[in-house]
């Protein structure tokens, strides 16, 4: 399956670029930009929080497509953890995400885990596993690492 060049395709060579891309997909609505995050694998996966598991790109596009019929998905990173090899890395995320409910707003903290492999075309998602959170999860904790002797 070929697609047209998107913005991901031209951020620039970094995990990172991919993921923001991602988020900010996500709370425009736009299904192209957030597909194009997305490698051109059969393979690729995702699990939204109490779902089920979503396999390729045609149930991962409908599902979005689904949420974006309600509105735009009001989520943004808080934590992201990184684990960085030469042609993939594993992001875990705290997001936070706002939810609009018949009785108005409401926030709440999902667990992400992103995976993404280094293409010919750049780095692409291969794997988007969501959880629910709790609040403590998505503070940002100062806590300094232990030094090892």
């Amino acid at each position: 399956m070929s697609r047209a060049p998107s913005k991901a395709a031209t951020l620039g060579g970094s995990s990172d670029e991919t993921e923001s891309a991602f988020y900010e997909a996500l709370q425009r609505g736009d299904i192209d930009l957030l597909m194009s995050c997305w490698a051109d694998d059969d393979d690729i996966v995702c699990v939204h929080p109490g779902g089920p598991r979503l396999l390729g790109a045609g149930a991962i596009r409908a599902a979005f497509e689904s949420m974006f019929s309600h509105g735009t998905v009001r989520a943004r990173p808080v934590q992201v953890h990184r684990i960085v090899a030469p042609s993939s890395a594993v992001h875990s995320v705290a997001e936070q995400v706002e939810v609009m409910l018949p009785d108005g707003l409401h926030q709440a903290v999902v667990l992400a885990t992103n995976v993404y492999h280094k293409t010919p075309e750049g780095w692409r998602m291969v794997a988007h596993h969501a959880s629910p959170g709790v609040a403590p999860d998505a503070r940002v904790v100062d806590a300094q690492r232990p030094v090892l002797h």
